[in-house]
């Protein structure tokens, strides 16, 4: 098998704890420059690329500034920053669970997004943490949901990335969550849940179809109160919103979930009333690295358990 050809280093800084953009021009394509390429691939910025290079912000590998009429060469990287989108912060902290020369497990708040995608981008824990920390190379191993708290597994050292990586892929990561949902007395617990879920690009909300299951997750009692109760999930799988779309269909929706039963529309910014009451409260695994054993537990607290009311308020 032929191996890949990683891409050069970056020859631009990070931003804000963000990655510029890296651009590799397609093999199968010829245009005469490589603005003609990036005005073909982004039309709507035709002006802002014409800018960019304008001013110098487009750069080859060798960090020099792409000229209008430097003549396409197919395989060719180019970097730029992107203009960062006006986000609102996220009032809460990203906590700090341990940190060693190889990985740091941190403990995100609901809101935060694990990484940059669509319009979050520095306000990301991904991008507070290389700031925080100093740790420009940090990456995450895998993601949580922006709604969800608890517990990420980032990696300090790109060569290594990909061993914790597997870790995810091989479900050789015990993951434990927790939940506050409506108590339904006649629901029998603990049982596990299998279903094939489907998560379509561009449509908010996951669904279970017919066929073979790809998703599994054990559902657990805690305890109840006043017509509430506290679950322990325990996902085999790792399907995008599993645990919601599961607990749903057991009809006990977990708490501010604004996707399911029903769509309720994206909460708007800087409403922090109603976060998603689903923690990652666990994470434990087998260090492929240093061979050490680590058993992290998240010490949030979900809001909602015991007082709905304060919660809601």
């Amino acid at each position: 098998m032929r191996r890949r050809t990683p891409p050069p280093p970056s020859p631009l800084p990070q931003r804000d704890g963000v990655d510029p953009v890296r651009v590799r021009l397609p093999t199968g394509d010829t245009w005469a420059t490589v603005r003609d390429y990036l005005v073909a691939r982004l039309p709507a910025r035709a002006g802002l690329i014409d800018n960019m290079l304008d001013e110098g912000h487009i750069v080859d590998a060798t960090g020099r500034p792409v000229p209008w009429d430097m003549a396409y060469v197919p395989g060719m990287f180019v970097w730029f920053h992107r203009d960062l989108p006006d986000e609102e912060r996220v009032p809460f902290t990203v906590d700090v669970a341990y940190r060693d020369e190889h990985v740091v497990v941190a403990d995100k708040p609901h809101f935060l997004a694990t990484t940059p995608r669509g319009s979050h981008v520095a306000e990301t824990a991904l991008a507070r943490l290389r700031r925080q920390l100093g740790i420009p190379t940090l990456s995450a191993a895998h993601r949580l949901d922006r709604l969800t708290a608890g517990l990420v597994l980032f990696t300090v050292r790109p060569k290594e990335r990909g061993a914790y990586q597997t870790l995810f892929r091989d479900r050789r990561v015990a993951k434990e969550y927790e939940a506050v949902a409506p108590y339904d007395p006649a629901l029998v617990l603990p049982r596990t849940v299998r279903s094939r879920i489907v998560k379509e690009r561009g449509v908010p909300a996951a669904y279970e179809v017919e066929g073979e299951p790809n998703a599994e997750s054990r559902v657990e009692l805690l305890e109840h109160r006043n017509g509430r109760a506290r679950y322990r999930l325990t996902p085999s799988t790792g399907q995008t919103h599993q645990l919601r779309v599961h607990m749903s269909a057991l009809g006990v929706p977990i708490l501010g979930d604004p996707l399911y039963p029903v769509v309720t529309g994206p909460v708007a910014a800087g409403d922090f009333r109603r976060p998603l009451q689903l923690l990652a409260r666990v994470l434990e695994f087998t260090d492929p690295v240093t061979g050490r054993e680590h058993r992290f537990v998240s010490p949030r607290v979900l809001r909602a358990w015991p007082s709905y009311e304060e919660w809601a308020g």
